[in-house]
C-alpha cells in the first residue's frame, strides 16, 4: 500500500515540472536544459544563436528598457522598439498645448528631430555566470543568518569587482531558486536613449481601460526609441556630439506573418513570479490580501469614475492614476478566480503531502517537516499581511496623507543639531516643485469623498492591535469619522496649493510645531508610526524565517526534479529569460471560443467618437476603409494582436516575441484575464500572452505616419 502511494506521489510531483508551455527558463541553460522541447516544438535555428558568449546573438538585442519593461533592437543604427506603455511617461515628458503628441503622435523624419529622454536607459546583458560554487561553500549553518546575509554580500562583492575590474560595465551577484544558486550577471548601461515614434494614444492605448486584461484586443502599443552612443560606440551621458549606437545583433523582422500552432518565443525581463508557494501563502492570497485590495480599490475607482464622468479636467488629471489603480484591480479579481478554478489549495494540498511521502520513503529528514513549518509561518504572518494591506491601500490610497507624508524629510533635518541650512533650502526648493507637480493633478474632492470610506475600513478592519490609536476620533469628533476628514481637509496646510507653499516658503525650524500639529500629517504619522512599531518588525522577522525555509523546500524540489530527469525554472525576478509555446486561441468559458488574432474591422466596429477608449485617428479609419495596407495583411486584413501560449509576467512589457527562425513577429503587451493567475499556478489551457503584430507596427509607422525612413533601416525578411 505504502508502495502504491509513493509512486503516485512521484508521478503527481513529475508533473509539477512538465505542464506544456509552462516556464522562464535562464537562457545560459537552454543547452542543456530546453533544447530538444524547443526543436521538436518548432524551433529551426541553433540554440546558441538566441545566448552566445562567443559570437554576437539573439540576447545582444535584448534590453531592459527603464526600470520595469523590455525593449529590442530592431534598426542598425540603434533603432529600439518597446511598448507605447512602457514609452508613455517619456511621450507626456515632451508634450504641450502646444506640442499634444499624446493626442497627434510623435514621429521623427530624421535623427535630429529625435527626443532626449532625461534619465532613461538602456541595460544590455553583457553575459551570465553561474557563481554558486564561489559561494555556498563559504556558507555554513554555523552562521546566524544575519552572518549569512553579510557574508554573502561580501562574496558577491569580490565577484562583482573582479568581473567589472578596468570596463564600463555594471554587475551585480543575484539569487536564483531561493538561493540554491547565484548568478553573477554583468550589464552595459546606456544613458542617452531619444524618443523616435510614438502613435497617438488613441491607438497605442486604443481600448485602454476597458480592454485591459481582455481579448479581443487591438491595441497598438508601441514606441520607437533610439541609442545613442559616445564615437567609441560606449555608453555616454547626454551629449549632441553622440552618434546613433551600433548595435551587435538587430533582430530580422518576419513580414510572413503568423499561424495558429506556429512556434513562439519571448525574450525579456519578466518581474516577480511565485510559483512555489506552500498551500497557506496561496490562501492569504485567494483568500485575504487580494479580497483586501480589490475592495479598496473599488472605493477609490467608484468615486474617481463618478468626477471623472462629469468634469473633463478632472478626467485627465486622473486618467493615469485610475488606469493604474485599476490594474491591479482587474489583475487580482482575475486571479481569484482562475486559482479557484484550478482548484489552487488542493492542488498545493496534495503537492506538499507527496514531497513529505517522498522525503519520508528516501529518509530525507531536512525536507520532512520543511512544508508543514512553512504553512505555519504563513499562517502566523496573515494578520500581519492583512494589517499591511490596510495601511497601504486604505491610508495611503488617500493622496492627501501620502503628500503630507513627503513632509516628513522636514522633520528630520530639523532633528539634527545643528540644523544643516543648505541642506534645509534645496529641500524646501524640491517641496516647492514637487508640490506644484501633485497639486497640477489633484482634486480635493476626490479625497473628500474617499478618505471617510478608507479610513473608516481600516479602523474596522485592520486585525486588532496592528492598528494605530485613533481612539482621539471618537473623543474629539463624537467617533463621526465623516466630520474628523472634513476638518482634516479643511485645516491642513497640505489640503490646498497656496496654503503648502507658503508654508514650504515660510518654514524655519522653529515652525516645526506646525508641521507636526498638522491633521493630516499627524494621522500619517500615526498610522506610519503604528505599521512601524507593530508590523513590520514582525513580518520582517517572519518572512526571513520563511525565505530560509523556502530555500530548503525548493532544494528538495530541484532533488525530486533531477531524479525525474525533469527541468524546474526559477521564479523570475526581473532577470533575462526565455519562454515559449504556440499561437493559439483560448476557451474562457463554457461555449466560448476565441480565435488566435484580431483584425483592423475590430477597431472600425469599437469606434466611438464619443468613447475616450474608442476613439480613433480619421486616417486609420480611411487606411481601413480604402484598405491601404502596403505589404502589412494577410488574406487582404490587417491583423493588430495575436495570442499564444508564452509564459509571461510583468517586465514582459515590451517583450520581443519571436517565431522558429528567430525573426521578430510581435511584441508582447498583456496577458488575458483568465490567466493572470499564472505568476502563481500556470495553466496551460487558458494562460496567453496578448502581442501586438509586428506587421501592424509597420503599418503603423509606414502608412500611417509617413515614415518610411525608419522602415528602411530595419531588416524586413519573408
Amino acid at each position: 500500500m505504502f508502495k502504491r502511494t509513493f509512486l503516485t506521489a512521484v508521478l503527481v510531483l513529475s508533473q509539477l515540472f512538465s505542464k506544456a508551455d509552462e516556464g522562464m527558463w535562464l537562457p545560459t541553460l537552454l543547452k542543456t536544459l530546453n533544447a530538444d522541447a524547443m526543436y521538436s516544438k518548432g524551433l529551426k535555428i541553433p540554440i546558441d544563436s538566441l545566448f552566445s558568449l562567443n559570437s554576437s546573438s539573439i540576447k545582444d538585442a535584448i534590453v531592459q528598457f527603464g526600470g520595469g519593461c523590455t525593449g529590442e533592437i530592431i534598426g542598425k543604427s540603434g533603432l529600439l522598439l518597446t511598448n507605447y506603455h512602457c514609452g508613455y511617461s517619456q511621450v507626456v515628458q515632451h508634450s504641450s498645448v502646444k506640442d499634444n503628441y499624446l493626442t497627434n503622435g510623435f514621429w521623427a523624419m530624421n535623427l535630429n528631430e529625435e527626443l532626449p529622454c532625461t534619465g532613461l536607459t538602456a541595460t544590455f546583458i553583457v553575459r551570465m555566470e553561474d557563481v554558486t560554487e564561489s559561494i555556498l561553500p563559504f556558507i555554513n549553518d554555523s552562521l546566524k543568518e544575519t552572518e549569512k546575509t553579510v557574508k554573502i554580500k561580501e562574496l558577491s562583492q569580490i565577484i562583482v569587482q573582479k568581473a567589472i575590474q578596468g570596463t564600463h560595465y555594471d554587475a551585480e551577484v543575484k539569487p536564483f531558486y531561493y538561493g540554491n544558486k547565484y548568478f553573477l550577471i554583468v550589464t552595459e548601461k546606456f544613458k542617452d536613449v531619444r524618443l523616435v515614434g510614438a502613435p497617438p494614444s488613441s491607438i497605442g492605448k486604443f481600448a485602454d481601460e476597458t480592454d485591459n486584461w481582455m481579448w479581443p484586443r487591438q491595441t497598438g502599443d508601441f514606441a520607437l526609441f533610439r541609442i545613442y552612443a559616445d564615437k567609441s560606440n560606449n555608453p555616454a551621458d547626454y551629449s549632441k556630439e553622440n552618434i546613433p549606437y551600433k548595435p551587435k545583433y538587430v533582430l530580422p523582422i518576419s513580414l510572413n506573418g503568423i499561424n495558429e500552432n506556429d512556434f513562439t518565443m519571448v525574450y525579456g525581463f519578466p518581474g516577480r513570479t511565485q510559483e512555489y508557494l506552500p498551500m497557506e501563502a496561496v490562501r492569504t492570497l485567494m483568500n485575504h490580501t487580494d479580497p483586501v485590495r480589490i475592495e479598496l480599490r473599488k472605493i477609490r475607482l467608484e468615486q474617481m469614475e463618478q468626477a471623472m464622468e462629469h468634469n473633463d479636467t478632472v478626467r485627465i488629471q486622473y486618467s493615469s492614476k485610475h488606469s493604474s489603480i485599476k490594474n491591479g484591480y482587474t489583475k487580482w479579481q482575475g486571479e481569484i478566480l482562475g486559482l479557484k478554478r484550478l482548484n489552487a489549495l488542493a492542488v498545493k494540498s496534495q503537492h506538499e503531502f507527496d514531497f513529505f511521502q517522498w522525503a519520508k520513503k528516501n529518509a530525507k529528514t531536512e525536507y520532512q517537516k520543511v512544508v508543514s513549518e512553512l504553512n505555519q509561518l504563513h499562517i502566523k504572518q496573515r494578520p500581519l499581511s492583512i494589517a499591511a494591506d490596510y495601511y497601504f491601500e486604505a491610508i495611503k490610497g488617500v493622496e492627501l496623507l501620502t503628500f503630507a507624508e513627503t513632509f516628513s524629510r522636514l522633520e528630520k533635518i530639523c532633528s539634527t543639531n545643528p540644523v544643516d541650512e543648505k541642506a534645509l533650502s534645496e529641500l524646501k526648493t524640491n517641496l516647492l516643485k514637487s508640490t506644484a507637480g501633485y497639486f497640477k493633478n489633484y482634486d480635493v474632492a476626490i479625497d473628500k469623498a474617499i478618505m471617510p470610506m478608507l479610513l473608516k475600513e481600516y479602523i474596522d478592519k485592520t486585525p486588532s492591535g496592528l492598528e494605530a490609536d485613533l481612539s482621539f476620533i471618537a473623543k474629539k469628533h463624537k467617533n463621526n469619522i465623516s466630520r474628523y476628514c472634513d476638518y482634516v481637509l479643511k485645516k491642513s496646510v497640505f489640503a490646498d496649493q497656496k496654503r503648502a507653499e507658503n508654508f514650504i516658503q515660510s518654514f524655519t525650524p522653529n515652525k516645526l510645531s506646525k508641521l507636526l500639529n498638522d491633521p493630516a500629517y499627524s494621522l500619517i504619522k500615526q498610522c506610519s508610526l503604528a505599521y512601524a512599531l507593530k508590523v513590520l518588525p514582525e513580518m520582517t522577522k517572519i518572512t526571513l524565517e520563511i525565505n530560509n525555509l523556502q530555500k530548503v523546500y525548493m532544494k528538495g524540489l530541484m532533488e525530486i526534479a533531477a531524479e525525474n530527469k525533469k527541468n524546474i525554472y526559477p521564479d523570475a525576478n526581473f532577470t533575462l529569460r526565455v519562454t515559449y509555446g504556440k499561437v493559439e486561441g483560448y476557451e474562457p468559458r463554457d461555449g466560448i471560443a476565441y480565435k488566435y488574432y484580431t483584425t483592423l474591422d475590430g477597431v472600425a466596429e469599437k469606434y466611438d467618437s464619443t468613447n475616450y477608449d474608442f476613439n480613433v485617428p480619421q486616417r486609420l479609419l480611411e487606411l481601413h476603409k480604402k484598405k491601404d495596407y502596403g505589404n502589412y495583411a494577410t488574406n487582404g486584413k490587417i491583423i493588430p494582436c495575436f495570442l499564444a501560449s508564452n509564459h509571461t509576467t510583468g517586465g514582459n512589457s515590451g517583450s520581443p516575441v519571436l517565431n522558429g527562425k528567430g525573426q521578430l513577429i510581435g511584441i508582447n503587451f498583456d496577458r488575458v484575464w483568465e490567466g493572470t493567475m499564472s505568476d502563481i499556478m500556470f495553466d496551460p489551457e487558458k494562460c496567453r500572452n496578448i502581442t501586438l503584430d509586428i506587421r501592424y507596427v509597420l503599418f503603423i509607422v509606414d502608412k500611417f505616419a509617413g515614415a518610411k525612413w525608419l522602415i528602411e533601416e530595419m531588416n524586413l525578411v519573408q
